[in-house]
C-alpha cells in the first residue's frame, strides 16, 4: 500500500517537493453542500507560512492557494477536491552542492539509499517541511466541516522551546487569546518572552532548537474510534508523526503516568449536565482508544531545526570517504511556532475522518448562506 495515502472516510493524497512546481493536496470523501470559506484556508497557510518574524527563515512566499477541482457555486460538490499552492521563492543552487554529503539530522541519506539518487534532493524534497502545506490545506477543510455540524474546536501552543517551559495549567481561553499574540504562539506571555531571548542567543551561535507544542480539542462526541488498529490514539499519532521533526507524541498525563499510583491517575466518572464526564482528564479525552467525550488533549515534541551553520561531520556518497559540513541557506532556528498550525490540521483530519465514518457528519449537509 501506498505510504503517501491517509484516511478511510475523508482521505487525502498530499503530493509535491519543497523546489518543485508546487505542493498540494487532493481530498476524497469530503461531503457534498460545505459552503466553502476561503479566507479561513489562506488564514490557515498564513500561520504556516515563511518569513513572519526575525524567528523564521527569510525565505518569502506568499503561500496563496488554488482550488483545481470538487467546489462549484461556492460549495463542495462531493467530487474529489484538489488545491495547491506553488512554490516561487526557490534557490535550489546551494543544494547542488551538497547533494553529495547528506545533513546530519535530515533525510538525505535515507532517502539517497532508498530512491537510489534518483529523489529530488532540492530543498529536502518530498522529505522538507514545505510539505506540511498539504496538510494545512486539508486541515483546514476539515476544521471548517468539525464546526459547522459538530462544533468541535482545535487549539495548539507552544508550551515549551529551547528548554524554556509553561510551568502552569493554560486555559483554553488563554491559548485563544494569546497564541497568535507572539511569534513564539505561546500562551503565557512571559514565558513567551523569554522563549524569543533564547532564540536569539541560539541563532547568534549559528544553532537551533525544538520543542513541544500541546493541543486540547474541543466538544468532542463519545465513541469515536476503531479498536484495535485504528484507535484514535494510534491515528491521531500516525499522522502527528508523518510531520516532518516530530519526535514524540504523547496523550493526557503521558509519560508522567509512569510516576503516578492508580489511584492518582484514574479519572473518576462523574454526572454533569445530564452527561457522563470525568472528574480529571489524565487520559486525555481517551479510554481504550475510543474518544469519552472530554478534551482530547495530546503534546507533540518537535526536534531542534536540522539544518544549522556550525560544521557537522558527514560523508561524501560518492568517494566513501569523511568530511563536514556546514549548512548554508535560508532555515528556522525553530520551527515549533510554524509547526503549531500543523498540529491542528493533522487532529482535524484525523477526527473528521472518524466521525464521517461514524456517520455524525452526513455525505450531503443542509445548505445555508
Amino acid at each position: 500500500m501506498s505510504g503517501n495515502v491517509f484516511g478511510s472516510g475523508f482521505v487525502i493524497v498530499p503530493f509535491g517537493e519543497s523546489h518543485g512546481k508546487c505542493i498540494g493536496v487532493v481530498i476524497d470523501g469530503c461531503p457534498a453542500g460545505l459552503k466553502l470559506d476561503v479566507d479561513s484556508i489562506q488564514k490557515e497557510l498564513n500561520r504556516r507560512r515563511p518569513g513572519q518574524s526575525k524567528i523564521s527563515t527569510p525565505r518569502t512566499e506568499e503561500d496563496r492557494f488554488e482550488i483545481l477541482s470538487g467546489i462549484f457555486n461556492g460549495y463542495t460538490t462531493g467530487a474529489p477536491i484538489a488545491m495547491i499552492v506553488e512554490n516561487k521563492d526557490i534557490e535550489s543552487s546551494k543544494y547542488d552542492k551538497i547533494k553529495n554529503t547528506p545533513r546530519p539530522g535530515h533525510a538525505d541519506f535515507t532517502a539517497w539509499y532508498k530512491y537510489g539518487g534518483f529523489q529530488d534532493y532540492r530543498g529536502g524534497g518530498r522529505f522538507s517541511g514545505r510539505t506540511t502545506i498539504s496538510f494545512i490545506l486539508a486541515g483546514a477543510l476539515a476544521k471548517q466541516l468539525l464546526k459547522k455540524v459538530l462544533q468541535i474546536e482545535i487549539l495548539a501552543h507552544t508550551v515549551a522551546l529551547g528548554g524554556i517551559k509553561v510551568e502552569r495549567a493554560i486555559s483554553v481561553e488563554e491559548i485563544k487569546k494569546n497564541t497568535e499574540a507572539n511569534p513564539v504562539r505561546c500562551a503565557d506571555p512571559k514565558i513567551a518572552e523569554k522563549m524569543i531571548k533564547r532564540i536569539e542567543e541560539v541563532q547568534r551561535e549559528g544553532d537551533s532548537v525544538g520543542g513541544i507544542i500541546e493541543a486540547v480539542c474541543i466538544n468532542i462526541p463519545t465513541g469515536l474510534g476503531e479498536p484495535l488498529f485504528r484507535n484514535i490514539e494510534s491515528e491521531l499519532s500516525k499522522l502527528l508523526f508523518a510531520i516532518p521533526a516530530v519526535k514524540g507524541v504523547e496523550f493526557g498525563s503521558g509519560f508522567r503516568a509512569a510516576d503516578l499510583l492508580g489511584s492518582q491517575n484514574n479519572d473518576p466518572f462523574i454526572i454533569e449536565s445530564n452527561k457522563i464526564r470525568t472528574e480529571s482528564n489524565n487520559a486525555g479525552g481517551i479510554l481504550g482508544g475510543i474518544s469519552t467525550g472530554m478534551p482530547i488533549i495530546c503534546r507533540i515534541a518537535i526536534k531542534p531545526t536540522a539544518s544549522i551553520a556550525k560544521p557537522q561531520k558527514t560523508v561524501n556518497l560518492q568517494s566513501m570517504t569523511p568530511t563536514e559540513i556546514a549548512v548554508e541557506g535560508r532555515h528556522d532556528p525553530v520551527i515549533v511556532p510554524r509547526a503549531v498550525p500543523v498540529v491542528e490540521a493533522a487532529l482535524a483530519i484525523v477526527l473528521v475522518d472518524f466521525a464521517i465514518q461514524r456517520g455524525l457528519i452526513p455525505p450531503i449537509l443542509p445548505k445555508s448562506g
